[in-house]
């Protein structure tokens, strides 16, 4: 199983949309809570390239982007390759 994070704040949409897409994918996750932690939040974005949005996901240390770029690996067909889903 592929090293999959993360970064969330609560309440967002966004965050909840992608969690669900890995749940449903049967894949752990680990959840950073970038929410009133400045640091943290800092930290994201830095990996995330300047991104400062929640949420950010890395797959393998690899940057995914945010629950759009999920989704668009989801409908071409990449995501379960990448997430070795079925391997």
């Amino acid at each position: 199983m592929p090293s999959i994070e993360i970064y969330i704040s609560p309440l967002c949409g966004y965050c909840f949309r992608a969690k669900k897409l890995l749940a449903g994918k049967g894949v752990e996750f680990n959840e950073i809570n970038v929410f009133g932690d400045a640091q943290m939040h800092e930290e994201m974005a830095q990996r995330a390239g300047g991104d400062r949005k929640v949420p950010q996901i890395f797959i393998d240390g690899e940057h995914i982007g945010g629950s759009d770029e999920l989704a668009a690996l989801e409908d071409s067909g990449r995501l379960d390759e990448l997430l070795r889903v079925g391997a």
